[in-house]
């Protein structure tokens, strides 16, 4: 890779060793778990780079949402584009976008076991127990939407005694929340528990509409419904009921001409999402195995809308400039999944072994309605103005079915082999009423080996292979019958990774810390470009996916917990990362660049000091190093960091919290969008969508048994 020097391999790796040696030991820490996977197992034992947003970092956080909590996990991104981020990206790789072509995503994400990929918007995070990202194929885990990695959030689970939680935030740009979640047994024999959750989350957004004088055009408007139901229906038997519902009733006016929150769309649009989810787990311990059956649907409905030209009669004048854009999306998903885990280890050549097999079928139907408006007129033209009126609708169908199986051979007691594999089958449907239909089918498999060394009880080191896979797909609206151009369909991508870590985590001291230094290979990388077919019309941009012959992904990722002293404790997160597209034939300027929304560095380092028994500070600076905004051109974002406070005062089952968000109020760009949006010359100009610039306010907690 021409980026990569061996130099700077061995300066990233030195000072992430640098960066967890410096410190001293005391008091005792926690002990994490993580639930991602077919067991519950402790951090140390993890053979993946795994970073953990525990209950106490969710509580604290004000703004109940994935998206703000993104900033704090290196070599993790997002493309922002209207309201919430529903698309994310990890070790440079995944989708920016969702409007044509096959639903699939490289980055899975699941809440309480369910599989939203794709639709991260909804991922609001009130009465959350932990958030945990695993970067780097999980095809092993879950199977064909982990390419790039997997975010996995688990909601609180109903407890054996009643205890709840409620919380009330208030905060400058009209920002307002009131939250309450409880629950306990409902039988006396407390063999039926229930959770019920509800957050209602209100602003007015950072945007201004200078034109129709509103500050509420980008308002974020949102509401989570969640109930859960065990019932443990005897000693071996459970089931277990997830009923849920988001509402993200959110206008969507972001775009400016001139990159400043002070908007001029005469017709703003909207990007809302409602979810109904329904989950149903059954489990029942047999002598030697349990059997695990997790059944789910989710129906969901998106209304997606913008003004295209981002302005009106008046910034347009002299000229006609005119467009809107509104799609209406319904997606519902039907997974079922059956497991076999090992309860008692079995004998493989005298040693024990751990195992579990399964299989998994997920079905998807999505259907899209867009209808696009426009008109463009120039006084200099007779024969003017013009006007456009189009309807698109498209129907897409998919199944995915897997096989899969994990061996972990204890081949001593402190050394581990874990032999993980997955074989699934993919096929679509898709016709649309440009008589455009395809039935693309995909057979693909991933893989995983991996070396566990328990140095002791605290520390092991690990290193692993792996293979994950996505499936292939098609493009559409490109104007072109099925049998005329090869850019139609497009390939799997499969991505090798190699990896060496090490994991560190004290019962009897206030410390812990991982390094994993990573190496992928990515092949048939799938790549997506657009372009704007009409420059008067910014309804007509094309997205084209198409394979690039290869990629390579190098990088270091480290995270540290530790307490310096009885009230000053340190925290912190490291991410390197060196990305680079090879060898794409048809677009031989791109070779050598790097993957797009890829930032070299990420970091999150932050300091928390007891001012007192009952009261606490914590600081945290967060950050990204610049990256290209897209394939399609060289534009990069600025490099930004984003200084963040919380001071917490609690007496009683009380907390209360005075934050800022973005304290130096820093401009920094999420999206960048290249191309012509001014009449009547059209030139291309990168055009920035900006982050969320300073918020403060209070939050007022309150836990009650």
């Amino acid at each position: 890779m021409k980026t990569i020097t061996f130099f700077r391999i061995n300066f990233y790796l030195f000072i992430s060793l640098f960066f967890l040696s410096i410190f001293t030991i005391s008091d005792e820490i926690e002990e994490i778990v993580v639930k991602a996977d077919w067991r519950d197992i402790k951090i140390i034992e993890e053979d993946s780079s795994v970073l953990i947003l525990n209950k106490s970092i969710l509580s604290d956080e004000p703004i109940k949402h994935f998206e703000s909590l993104s900033y704090l996990i290196p070599n993790l991104n997002f493309a922002a584009s209207d309201s919430r981020a529903r698309y994310f990206q990890i070790r440079g790789i995944g989708e920016r976008s969702g409007y044509q072509g096959t639903p699939n995503t490289s980055v899975a994400f699941l809440i309480d076991d369910i599989d939203y990929s794709g639709q991260g918007g909804i991922a609001t995070t009130f009465d959350v127990d932990q958030i945990e990202i695993y970067r780097g194929p999980q095809g092993s885990r879950i199977g064909a939407n982990a390419l790039a990695g997997l975010i996995y959030i688990r909601t609180k689970e109903p407890t054996s005694s009643f205890e709840g939680t409620s919380e009330l935030m208030i905060g400058n740009y009209g920002s307002r929340s009131t939250g309450i979640a409880f629950g306990g047994p409902i039988s006396e024999n407390k063999n039926i528990k229930y959770r019920f959750a509800i957050r209602k989350d209100y602003s007015d957004g950072f945007r201004e509409n200078i034109f129709l004088n509103r500050s509420n055009t980008s308002k974020k408007d949102e509401l989570t419904l969640r109930l859960k139901l065990d019932w443990d229906i005897n000693e071996s038997s459970k089931l277990k009921f997830l009923v849920s519902e988001v509402d993200l009733d959110d206008p969507a006016d972001i775009w400016t001409i001139d990159g400043s929150l002070k908007t001029l769309s005469d017709r703003p649009g909207m990007d809302s999402q409602k979810t109904k989810t329904y989950g149903v787990k059954y489990f029942k311990e047999f002598e030697r195995f349990e059997f695990q059956s997790l059944s789910s649907f989710t129906d969901t409905d998106v209304i997606f809308s913008y003004d295209a030209d981002w302005g009106n009669e008046i910034s347009h004048a002299p000229y006609l400039y005119d467009y809107f854009s509104e799609t209406f999306r319904g997606r519902q998903s039907y997974g079922q999944e059956f497991r076999l885990v090992s309860k008692k280890k079995a004998s493989f050549f005298k040693k024990p072994v751990d195992w579990v097999v399964g299989v998994t079928n997920l079905k998807l139907k999505e259907n899209n309605n867009r209808y696009d408006d426009g008109a463009y007129g120039d006084p200099a033209d007779p024969y003017g103005p013009y006007f456009s009126n189009d309807f698109f609708s498209s129907v897409y169908s998919s199944k995915n079915f897997a096989v899969f199986g994990s061996l972990d051979f204890f081949l001593s007691d402190s050394l581990k082999l874990s032999v993980g594999a997955r074989q699934e089958n993919w096929k679509s449907k898709y016709s649309d009423n440009n008589d455009e239909s395809f039935n693309p089918s995909d057979s693909m498999s991933g893989n995983k080996i991996s070396i566990t060394k328990f140095l002791d009880q605290e520390t092991t080191i690990f290193t692993s292979i792996s293979k994950g896979y996505k499936q292939g797909g098609f493009n559409t609206g490109l104007g072109l019958e099925a049998g005329q151009s090869s850019n139609l369909i497009y390939n799997p991508e499969f991505l090798t990774n190699y990896e060496l870590g090490i994991n560190f985590a004290s019962n009897l001291s206030d410390l812990s810390y991982s390094v994993v230094v990573f190496y992928s290979d990515r092949e048939d990388q799938q790549v997506l470009i657009s372009q704007q077919l009409d420059p008067s019309d910014p309804n007509t941009f094309s997205y084209l996916t198409q394979n690039a012959a290869e990629g390579k992904n190098f990088g270091i990722e480290s995270s540290i917990d530790i307490g310096l002293s009885d009230k000053l404790s340190l925290f912190g997160s490291l991410g390197f990362l060196e990305t680079e597209i090879n060898n794409w034939e048809s677009r031989p300027d791109l070779e050598g660049r790097a993957q797009a929304h890829a930032p070299r560095t990420s970091y999150n380092i932050g300091l928390n000091y007891l001012l007192s028994p009952n009261s606490d500070m914590t600081f945290n600076l967060v950050g990204k190093d610049e990256f290209y905004y897209s394939d399609s051109h060289d534009n990069k974002s600025d490099s930004y960091y984003l200084l963040n406070g919380q001071y917490n005062y609690t007496f009683d089952e009380w907390t209360i919290s005075l934050w800022a968000k973005n304290i130096l109020d820093e401009y920094y760009s999420v999206r960048g969008f290249y191309f012509g949006n001014e009449a009547p010359n059209f030139e291309d100009t990168l055009y920035k969508r900006h982050g969320d610039p300073r918020q403060f306010g209070m939050s007022i907690k309150y836990d009650f048994k």
